[in-house]
């Protein structure tokens, strides 16, 4: 899950790919991030949208378990790992789009930019699904389950466009370590969602009570 909106495949002018230099791991990075400066107006509404969208996330399922637990309410251990994974999914995702908005903007375009969107549809479906059914477990834990397993499929089918671009050098090592915790990021939060989900979502009764003032 690595972009919101689909590619324009305009050419446009980028840095050319650095050579890889196994001494200068903080050199790539700095150069990766660097490639900010090349964004249009359009890619930097993009990515506000886009890291906006999963550190909104990040923040209100942290806050949700947060104000619960000061309102008495008890949540499985397992239910901390949403926050945690979503935060270092949030940042992994915040380098990687910066390589997706630049220098390998027009390959994503192809057919790499409709795994995307398909992995991020899928994705988004399952949290909400998963949201959903803590009123109708009954009904919706099958797509729900079934959204989490595609938005991974995907996820890996992404990742064979990655290291064919890695071993042809037409990538760099700081996207390949930034898909790592994409999908550390990525299974840590569902995982953890999964088990809370599993479990009953221990906690949710009383932090909506406390919420509902009752």
């Amino acid at each position: 899950m690595t972009e919101l909106f689909p590619m324009q495949a305009q050419p446009r002018p980028s840095s050319p790919a650095q050579p890889r230099n196994p001494n200068s791991f903080l050199h790539d990075v700095t150069v990766y991030v660097g490639r900010m400066r090349e964004f249009t107006r359009e890619d930097w509404l993009v990515y506000a949208v886009w890291i906006g969208m999963m550190s909104g996330l990040c923040c209100t399922a942290g806050g949700f378990l947060l104000f619960g637990s000061a309102h008495g309410a008890s949540f499985p251990q397992e239910a901390w790992l949403v926050p945690i994974g979503a935060c270092v999914f949030t940042l992994a995702i915040a380098i990687d789009t910066i390589g997706h908005r630049t220098i390998y903007r027009e390959e994503i375009s192809r057919a790499e930019g409709l795994v995307h969107h398909v992995t991020i549809a899928c994705g988004i479906s399952s949290c909400v699904l998963l949201c959903m059914a803590w009123q109708h477990r009954g009904l919706l834990w099958i797509p729900a389950l079934v959204a989490t397993i595609f938005s991974f499929v995907y996820s890996l089918i992404d990742e064979l466009f990655h290291w064919r671009r890695y071993i042809s050098a037409n990538s760099d090592r700081v996207e390949m370590w930034s898909h790592l915790f994409i999908l550390l990021g990525h299974g840590t939060m569902m995982i953890g969602w999964w088990r809370w989900f599993y479990v009953g979502y221990s906690g949710v009764a009383a932090t909506m009570a406390a919420l509902r003032g009752t």
